[in-house]
Parts: structure tokens; sequence; C-alpha cells
């Protein structure tokens, strides 16, 4: 299930997307400042490039590139 970004808190959102890219292997020997890839990924947020993705199952919330997602999810999302 796809997460309206709007939805979440500004404080829920940052954590979100700093756990994301801090995740082991997301970094692949990049040193950009974190500050900087948190803003890359809420750009592509902002953008519709990226989407959250809810997993009922784990719990748990992901962030994925819009292409990459059924779309059916997407047309979900805009109902």
């Amino acid at each position: 299930m796809l997460i309206p970004v709007h939805l979440l808190e500004a404080d829920t959102l940052t954590r979100l997307i700093e756990d994301f890219v801090t995740r082991d292997g997301t970094d692949n020997g990049d040193e950009t400042p974190l500050d900087t890839r948190v803003q890359r990924v809420r750009r592509a947020l902002d953008k519709g490039e990226a989407v959250i993705v809810f997993d009922a199952d784990s719990q748990q919330c992901q962030l994925a590139l819009k292409r990459d997602v059924p779309r059916e999810w997407l047309d979900a999302l805009q109902d």
C-alpha cells in the first residue's frame, strides 16, 4: 500500500528518509553529506518520482521509485 507523503508529520517523514539514506548498501562509498541525501529524496517525493510503500505484514515503510511500484498501487493512491 502507498502512503501519501502529506499524511506524515514532517518529523516522521524526515526520520523515514534518514533511515532510508543511511541503510547498509545505500551509500555505495558516497560521501555526500546526510542533509544533501535527505534533500534529494525529499525532492523526489515532492516531484512524485518516489513514493512511500507500507507493508502491512511487516509493519515497515520503504521508499521506492514510482516506476518500480505496481500500477494498481498508484491508481489506488489517486482514489
